[in-house]
């Protein structure tokens, strides 16, 4: 499955890296590509590169603009048990989707992650490594078991008890994201098993307006509200309450630090933000301060509008 809006090159480049996929046999595949785009940008894409596709490709309008309800309009398209999910800015290596299939026979996991390379345009840029390291994933150097969920891109899911029901995906994040986040702690709080494929590498292209240090920091207060986040969802208010404690210790510790390395012009800097980041993100946990990063706003902005304006 991917989602997309107004990406055409990425798209075709996600397509075809899953055209090339190998080591599949007589498995049955097929691709469902979801356009989020309400002027319908994706169908021409498709149409063009379907003759090149060894597998059925089902393309799916979803006009509104969201990256939840983008997924949940996917998986009413198909009845498949297993869903694999691939980010319109990512490229598959050859083997991705055989290893992923190989590591949930293996682990037996209801949701299965996989290593990223991340790619940016500017890779001399003083945050590159950074920047690199922010859109990419490494984990264990081995296929197995592991505590926790990662992001949708690069993943495996058993449909029952990793997608349970009609909309598995909370459509109110639709413009902040975190949509992914709330799925694995709900499927985790239910006893669910998460794997890792050590071998299904993506390589994810950031586009120029994310390769930046405003966006990733952005991502990263995102990131960092998730724990108080849940905690209040689940009206635990003293875990709310200590996760704003570890926040506000965070923000001022690594903050602090952010500014040395700044004044000194150390490139290591950009990881202090990125902590101090999502250690203030734990503080300003509710709604009115979430990033609006998705949906609309990234509609916005491909169509040339200020979205503070908006």
């Amino acid at each position: 499955m991917i989602p997309t809006m107004r990406r055409p090159e990425s798209l075709a480049r996600a397509l075809r890296s899953v055209f090339a996929q190998d080591g599949l046999a007589d498995r049955p595949v097929s691709i469902v590509v979801v356009d989020n785009d309400p002027a319908a940008t994706a169908r021409s894409t498709v149409e063009t590169l379907k003759a090149d596709s060894p597998f059925p490709v089902v393309y799916r309008h979803e006009p509104r603009p969201g990256v939840a309800t983008a997924r949940n309009a996917g998986l009413s398209e198909t009845d498949a048990p297993l869903i694999a999910f691939l980010d319109d800015d990512e490229a598959a290596s050859k083997g991705w989707l055989t290893a992923l299939l190989r590591a949930q026979e293996e682990t037996k996991a209801d949701a299965v992650f996989g290593p990223i390379a991340g790619r940016i345009p500017d890779e001399r840029s003083w945050a590159a490594v950074y920047l690199q390291r922010f859109f990419g994933r490494r984990g264990p150097l081995s296929t197995g078991l592991i505590d926790h969920g990662y992001g949708c891109g690069n993943s495996l899911m058993v449909r029952h008890s990793a997608l349970p029901g009609t909309a598995p995906f909370d459509a109110s994040a639709d413009q902040t994201g975190g949509e992914d986040d709330a799925l694995f702690a709900a499927l985790k709080a239910r006893g669910g098993r998460f794997g890792w494929a050590h071998d299904a590498w993506v390589e994810e292209f950031a586009p120029p307006h994310r390769a930046t240090m405003s966006y990733a920091l952005s991502r990263a207060f995102a990131y960092g509200q998730g724990p108080s986040q849940t905690a209040a969802k689940a009206r635990d208010w003293s875990g709310v309450f200590r996760w704003m404690l570890i926040g506000t210790a965070q923000a001022v510790v690594w903050g602090l630090g952010a500014m040395a390395l700044t004044i000194a012009a150390h490139p290591r800097r950009a990881d202090l933000m990125d902590k101090a980041a999502r250690g203030l993100g734990k503080v300003l946990w509710t709604k009115s301060f979430e990033p609006k990063l998705y949906g609309v706003r990234e509609l916005q902005r491909l169509d040339g509008v200020n979205p503070s304006a908006a």
